[in-house]
Formats: structure tokens, sequence, C-alpha cells
């Protein structure tokens, strides 16, 4: 896996990752402290408020950026983000009122809505071999969980020599240095693709190739599965510990552990894994098993789980869990960089990045209000019941025949077009994408 370090453009652009993703880390701990600094006890509200408006951003910019962002140079488009987003965070320590935390939130998440989908369309560009990208892809979530593991350790070790303040700094420093090592490399640019219509066929264009490719509709639905399985981790891991087992604050971190250790193992296991299976059946499985393991979980804690098997129960399933997580939250990459032209992926990763977290917009709450309302039981049967929503909606829709070169013909084209000069009766054969010559997804015959 760490082989495709070797390659300068993507070694540069995983550091940048890597250090944002710190910076980013270190912000989540600093902007709780803020909170309580300014709100007191009303500091659950505030950072509640902030994580609506952070997904709200993520959803709504993110279209209107994938828009437009093909038409951009993409070194300059990356750095220009990673520069607002060093900016918010060297504003936050001066901020002394909670609506100021609101806006400058909502800004630097904005700023993260055009800066992670172009990031992540761009990396297929840098990586053309699809083995060489999945496994950048288990690199990338191997990343992730580092920083959910790391990064409130780097802030528990910064807190004990100086004031929470100077954690965005932190932030800063990680935000500058992802846009330098961005600006060192040349990155591959792809060609502009002129679109027709107006400023709204423009901003829908991704969703409208989402919507219209089945492997993408499958990719929607398993993204509620990972949203409900998600949200329930994090949002419930410290009601189920500290007050359903009774056990002490190291013992939430330890489960938290659990889960991305979990995550970690199956993104290192992955890549051998694609090159056997294809990535409907792992999917699938991982996410049959999200649901499977939160209906086993809701047993667990269900009358008065205070004994020692219920704790061990606990991390057996958050492990589980993180482990089919991460193998339904890998692969989407691979199935996006098929279903797009160069020149449209940076309108669909953006699709892909508005809609998953509209998925996590609709299960934060839904697992935050159904605990203390209907009980911990209930909810875990609830998301485990969203995730074989989720699974049953992916198998219907995403065909297991599906190959990316389809036989199709172009009725609505001349005999003479260029584009049918291989065309044998009308009728040709290339890997297909929805793009303005593909309109509609056509049978696939055997």
């Amino acid at each position: 896996m760490f082989e495709i370090l070797a390659d300068k453009v993507y070694r540069h652009m995983f550091a940048a990752q890597v250090i944002a993703l710190t910076g980013t880390g270190l912000l989540t701990v600093a902007l709780g402290l803020l909170a309580y600094d300014l709100a007191g006890a009303d500091a659950g509200m505030v950072l509640g408020t902030a994580l609506a408006i952070k997904m709200i951003a993520y959803v709504g910019v993110a279209p209107i950026v994938g828009a437009f962002a093909n038409r951009l140079p993409r070194r300059a488009f990356l750095v220009s983000m990673d520069v607002v987003r060093a900016a918010i965070a060297a504003m936050l320590p001066f901020v002394d009122q909670v609506w100021q935390i609101y806006v400058l939130i909502f800004v630097l998440q904005a700023a993260s809505a055009g800066f992670t989908p172009t990031f992540q369309a761009t990396i297929p560009d840098v990586l053309p071999e699809e083995s060489r990208y999945t496994r950048a892809l288990s690199l990338s979530r191997i990343a992730y969980d580092l920083e959910s593991l790391l990064s409130p350790v780097l802030a528990a070790a910064l807190l004990g020599v100086m004031g929470f303040h100077w954690l965005f700094a932190g932030t800063f420093i990680g935000f500058t240095a992802s846009a330098a090592l961005v600006l060192s490399v040349r990155l591959p640019e792809t060609r502009p693709v002129a679109r027709t219509g107006g400023i709204y066929d423009k901003i829908t264009h991704g969703l409208r190739i989402y919507l219209k490719t089945p492997r993408l509709r499958g990719l929607l639905a398993l993204n509620l599965s990972v949203a409900a399985a998600g949200a329930m981790v994090i949002v419930n891991t410290v009601v189920i510990v500290r007050v359903l087992l009774q056990r002490s604050d190291e013992d939430v971190a330890l489960a938290l552990a659990a889960f991305g250790g979990g995550s970690m193992i199956a993104a290192l296991l992955l890549p051998k894994l694609l090159d056997r299976l294809p990535d409907r059946a792992v999917m699938l499985c991982a996410a049959g098993g999200l649901a499977a393991v939160l209906a086993w979980a809701a047993g667990l804690t269900s009358g008065r789980p205070v004994d020692g098997r219920a704790w061990w129960g606990l991390l057996a399933a958050w492990f589980a869990l993180g482990l089919c997580y991460s193998a339904v939250m890998t692969p989407p990459g691979r199935l996006l960089r098929r279903s797009a032209a160069s020149g449209d992926r940076p309108a669909v990763f953006a699709a892909q990045f508005a809609l998953s977290h509209a998925c996590w917009l609709a299960t934060y709450p839904l697992a935050g209000w159904l605990g203390p309302a209907a009980g911990i039981p209930v909810t875990f049967l609830t998301m485990s019941g969203l995730s074989v929503l989720g699974a049953a909606g992916a198998f219907l829709m995403w065909p297991a025949a599906d190959p990316t070169g389809i036989v199709h013909d172009h009725p609505d084209l001349p005999a003479d077009h260029p584009h049918l000069a291989d065309a044998s009766g009308g009728r040709h054969m290339h890997d297909f994408v929805i793009d303005d010559l593909h309109r509609r997804w056509p049978p696939v015959r055997p």
C-alpha cells in the first residue's frame, strides 16, 4: 500500500490531507472549549447548532462549487480554499459572541465543501491505475481514523502547556502547510467541459449524473446505512458507556478506539480484497453487517447491562461496526471514478459529498433525540432498520451485472457523427458514463 507514496505528487497531496486533518482535529477540541467559555452550560446547544451549520454548508455549497470547479485551475483553487480556512482559524481566538462562531464556522465549512470534493476528484488523475487508486483510498481512510484517535491526544498534550486559544494556531498551521504542499507540486489539469443551460443546469449537473447512474444510486442508499451506524457511534457512545454501563471517561475513549481500530484494519485489508471481489459484493455485505451488529447491540443495552460481559460485547460490536463502516466508506471513490468523465468528476464527487452529508444531517439528530425519548435499545433497532433499508435499496438499484463497457446505440445522432466512427449498425461499446452524448443509462445486455 505504501509504495504509492513514492509518487511525489501523491505524496505531497497525502501529506497535505494528513496535516489539514490534524488541524481540523485540533479545531474540534478548541471549538468545544470556546463554546464552553462563551456559553457555559449551553455549550452543547452551541456545538449542536455549529454541527448543523456545518452539514448545511456541506449540502448546500458543495454542488455549487462542483458546478464550476472544472473551469478553475485546480492547484490555485485548492490553495485558495486552504487560505480561507487558515484565515478563519486565525480569527476564531478573537471571537467573543456566539453568533460570530456560527458565521465563521459556516464560512470555514463552505471552504471545506469546496476543497474536499475537488481534492478527492484530483487523486484519480494523479493515480490513474485503479489498483494504485484503491490503495490511495485505503490510505485516506486510515488517515481519517488516525486523526480521530490522535488529534484529541495531541490536543490534550498541548492543553497541558498552553491555553485552548493556542489550539487555533495549530489549525492555522495545518491549513497553511496544506496549502504549501499543494502549491509545491504540479497537478494534472482537465480540459474544461462546455455545458449548455442556465445556472440551475450547471449546479445540478453532477447530481443528475449521479442519480442517472445505477451504481451511484446504490451508493446513495449505502450512504444511509453508514450514516445510521456512524451517527449511533458518534452521538451515543458516551451515553452508552457512562450512563448505561456506568463506566469511566477513559472507557468512552477506549470504545471509540475500538471503532477506529476496526476501521483501520478494514482499510488495510481492502486493497487485496477488492482485487479479488467486486465492489458491490463487498459493500453490500458490509452494509448488511452494520445492520446485524446494530441489532445485536440492542440486546446488549437492554435491561440493566452493567456487568463485564456487556462492556466486552460493546467493544466487540464497536470493532465490528468499524470494520463494516470502513468496508462501505472506502470504495466509493472507485465507483465515482468509473462513473464520470475526467472533466465531470469534480461535480460528481461534489454530489457524493453533498448527498452523503444529507444522510448524516438526518441521522445525527435522529440518533440524538431518539435515545432520551425511546431508549438506547430502540435507537439501536431504528438505526439497524435504516441500515437494512439502505442495503436493500442498494441491492435493488445497483445491478449485479455492472460492466464499465456497455453496448448501446445513438438514435438521436446522425450516422456521420464523430462519436459513431467505430459504430457498426449504429451500435458500439465503450466505457459508459452519463454525459451530453449519453443522457440515460442503457439496458445491460448479456
